[in-house]
């Protein structure tokens, strides 16, 4: 049952029980906040002494860590209607002098949606959940609420033959999933998530509401796969839509083996997935099957019939030996439905990924030997809930330029890759060994990855690679600071992103332990390439 579970947490990868605070400055925040709120007709929020403040503060807590006692609780829980109402939470917030989280879909792998090491507020994005769809110029207003199933099942509503690419998990909120870029299986086809949305409705820290043409052509780019959390609350994104085949093929195929025969396997793929047709997507989910062999799942999908699809695979590929009875034809919505698991994609709380778990990722450039892939594969039979996915690059994503949006990610890269490691709640006091295992496997894969830096996606977030203590740091040095981990995620596109913070947000409303910096305009910083201020 572990090795099922794990393969059903990667699958979805891919695409506070403490007493409330009760210090003098606390009570002032919550008794300040919500005098303000309540003064702008919003009433929707809840506090620690509410009967129902753990139901909305957990249930959109995808990874159970942050669930701990010994991380801080909100001040208040927001949870705006409209525009107006997402416009007071920011001002009231800012006034009250409390950090501000925003969460879409509660899915931020390090709980930064839910957690800070100050008093905060938690705006929650779940009820602007409305999708708009526009035929006559196929595209749709998305509310930064809405799950990805939610958009999914609306542009299908409208219309059939229409599509969008974004990610597997149907309970992801767009509003972080478009915000760090956005990888799904029409990546290949037409790029990721955030290189199609053309429009967006921004709140700043001031409270203005900005549209693309207010907000200008930096800020419009950072927020497209420059991260969430650092530029203001995204109250909706217009995307563009695009044509889906009648018929399309989706596909599993599993195979076990040991270490070696396995490697032989994902050896072969790496070659094959980044260079397969457009229309093609074929990730593969590793993880142990017992103590001395290894599954390996293969999940693929093409525009098309599957005889095309099979005839394809079967001539580069045959080591996967896909079969007529392993492929499902059906329309683009109903893939979606299966690449979900056959889970509701209206439910925003039900969510297979939901546990206590650790995930890290990184970017491969060259094929790793067979013999590094053997290695890996002998350090999962160890570690039994312990895991990694291989998702492939290569399509469009190769023709798209690395600075088009801040996600850098594109030619030269072969494939990334996400390993993970989950435990129960029973486990919970033990989570060190499971982390000390990660770390582990992701050290042993150092040699085979990218290096300077070592990169990995924003939206696989790791607190591993540093924080910054707002407290403690020079306004005048936290760009610096932030490039450690910076240049992982954004390589070149850092600089240019610091530019769109100091424009956009200069006094830092919007942070958290790895958000984007702004550099004041006091400080004189000679090596800063390029003007920040216009």
């Amino acid at each position: 049952m572990k090795g099922e579970r794990i393969l059903i947490l990667l699958l979805h990868l891919f695409y506070f029980l403490a007493p409330p605070a009760c210090c003098t400055c606390t009570h002032q925040h919550k008794e300040d906040i919500a005098l303000c709120l309540t003064s702008h007709g919003l009433t929707n929020f809840t506090t620690p002494h509410s009967p129902h403040y753990n139901h909305f503060l957990y249930a959109s807590l995808n990874n159970l860590v942050f669930s701990r006692p010994t991380f801080l609780r909100p001040t208040i829980i927001i949870l705006p209607h409209n525009l107006d109402q997402l416009t007071a939470a920011i001002r009231c917030s800012t006034q009250s002098s409390l950090t501000i989280r925003l969460r879409s879909g509660g899915h931020s792998y390090e709980g930064l949606s839910s957690t800070a090491p100050a008093p905060f507020a938690i705006i929650d994005l779940m009820n602007l959940a409305r999708v708009t769809v526009d035929l006559k110029t196929n595209t749709a207003w998305a509310e930064s609420g809405a799950t990805l199933g939610m958009i999914y099942h609306a542009v299908a509503v409208a219309a059939p033959n229409l599509g969008f690419p974004a990610g597997f998990c149907a309970t992801v909120g767009s509003g972080g999933h478009f915000s760090g870029g956005g990888y799904g299986m029409l990546a290949r086809m037409y790029g990721l998530a955030a290189d199609n949305v053309i429009d967006a409705v921004l709140v700043d820290a001031r409270g203005q509401v900005l549209d693309r043409a207010g907000m200008g052509e930096d800020v419009f780019w950072a927020i497209r796969g420059g991260g969430g959390g650092s530029w203001g609350a995204v109250y909706s994104w217009k995307i563009q839509l695009h044509p889906v085949p009648k018929t399309v093929t989706s596909f599993t195929v599993v195979r076990n083996g040991t270490s070696t025969d396995i490697a032989k396997l994902l050896h072969k793929w790496q070659f094959v997935a980044p260079k397969l047709d457009d229309e093609f997507y074929l990730n593969v989910l590793v993880a142990p099957e017992s103590a001395n062999r290894i599954s390996a799942q293969f999940r693929g999908f093409y525009a098309g019939p599957w005889a095309r699809a099979q005839a394809t695979l079967t001539r580069v590929f045959p080591e996967l030996g896909l079969e007529e009875d392993q492929c499902n034809e059906s329309s683009w919505i109903e893939a979606v439905f299966y690449f979900s698991d056959g889970k509701s994609l209206l439910d925003r709380f039900d969510d297979p990924l939901r546990g206590f778990f650790k995930l890290k990722g990184d970017i491969v450039r060259e094929p790793i030997p067979p013999e590094g892939l053997k290695g890996a594969m002998e350090r999962l039979v160890k570690m039994p809930t312990g895991g990694f996915g291989c998702i492939p690059n290569g399509g469009i994503m190769h023709r798209i330029k690395t600075n088009a949006i801040p996600y850098p990610h594109r030619a030269n890269n072969l494939f990334e890759v996400s390993y993970f490691v989950s435990w129960s709640e029973e486990e919970d006091g033990e989570s060190d060994t499971y982390i000390d295992w990660i770390r582990g496997l992701h050290g042993y894969m150092t040699p085979f990855v990218s290096k300077d830096p070592r990169a990995c996606e924003v939206n696989e977030l790791d607190l591993d690679y540093g924080v910054m203590n707002w407290e403690n740091v020079s306004m005048c040095d936290a760009w610096k600071v932030a490039k450690s981990w910076g240049e992982r995620y954004f390589m070149g596109n850092y600089e240019r992103l610091v530019r769109a913070k100091t424009l956009i947000d200069p006094n830092n409303v919007f942070r958290h332990p790895q958000s984007i910096p702004p550099l004041p305009k006091s400080c004189r910083v000679p090596a800063f390439p390029g003007p920040l201020y216009d």
